[in-house]
């Protein structure tokens, strides 16, 4: 098995180049909390933020449905990129590529959770094949449509993306054989629920192969709220002792969270994994 390459995101429709410089020019996580106007702190409640994800992911859709670059297309070989459309390349969005630690089988069921414009539900459709099936799930109209064309021009028969928030997945318990997601969770500001969710669909055996934004220990909630926003991937990313205890009290074992390049200041993309027992 190949293990994601060491990649630090620099794409500017997600914050994270802008949200270092400004770190970097005028704020120091151990000086200043959270709310500063100065490095995009964010004092929001789950509905502001939600709105705010939405709206970004919506303009990022936008944009790559019109030929815009905006996607991270470093994260997938190049066989993997020679297999979905143009444009599910150009929304790809994440941090790192969850089929390189998600093991994908014939037959397999999968759900990505914040599927976007499509690529890993379409990379997912091709590895567990015909018997198998793909679900993406995601809450903007803007990346759905674009997702479903994707999947359209792509030729994919066994895949389906749903609308709806990965707080209250709208599949049926203990129906997936896989979840993965990229650089999503920690859009989330009800992250509980979301593990607990996860753990409700996957059936009795299954896993999760997630890339996700982490942070380190010792950086507190306000201190990665000052680094960047939310939006950006980084105010609402948790630390790797929170991710862990956090999928071991939904009912995860075997669970893992390796950093694997840096982000932004004292974070970091990371490989998550956990098995539902």
């Amino acid at each position: 098995m190949t293990e994601p390459l060491a990649v630090v995101n620099t794409q500017p429709c997600c914050g994270t180049a802008e949200a270092a410089e400004r770190a970097g020019a005028c704020c120091d996580p151990d000086a200043v909390v959270a709310g500063s106007p100065c490095c995009g702190g964010t004092t929001d409640t789950g509905g502001d933020i939600r709105e705010q994800v939405r709206a970004r992911y919506a303009d990022a859709a936008t944009r790559a449905a019109e030929g815009g670059q905006c996607g991270n297309e470093e994260l997938y070989a190049t066989d993997e990129q020679s297999e979905v459309p143009e444009a599910a390349l150009r929304a790809s969005l994440g941090c790192g590529n969850p089929l390189r630690v998600a093991d994908l089988n014939p037959g397999e069921t999968v759900l990505d959770l914040g599927s976007g414009g499509g690529i890993d539900v379409l990379l997912s459709a091709r590895r567990v094949g015909p018997t198998g099936f793909a679900h993406g799930l995601d809450m903007t109209d803007e990346m759905l449509d674009l997702a479903r064309r994707n999947a359209a021009e792509a030729g994919a028969t066994n895949v389906e993306f749903h609308k709806g928030h990965i707080e209250d997945i709208p599949l049926p318990d203990a129906s997936v054989d896989v979840v993965i997601s990229n650089c999503v969770i920690n859009l989330s500001a009800d992250k509980p629920s979301v593990f607990a969710e996860m753990h409700r669909v996957l059936r009795p055996g299954g896993r999760i192969g997630i890339s996700d934004v982490v942070a380190e220990d010792h950086l507190t909630p306000e201190q990665r709220g000052v680094v960047g926003d939310w939006s950006a991937c980084i105010a609402g990313a948790l630390s790797r002792s929170e991710y862990i205890d956090g999928l071991t009290a939904a009912g995860f074992a075997d669970v893992s969270v390796d950093f694997t390049g840096a982000y932004a200041r004292d974070m970091h993309a990371a490989i998550i994994r956990a098995q539902r027992a």
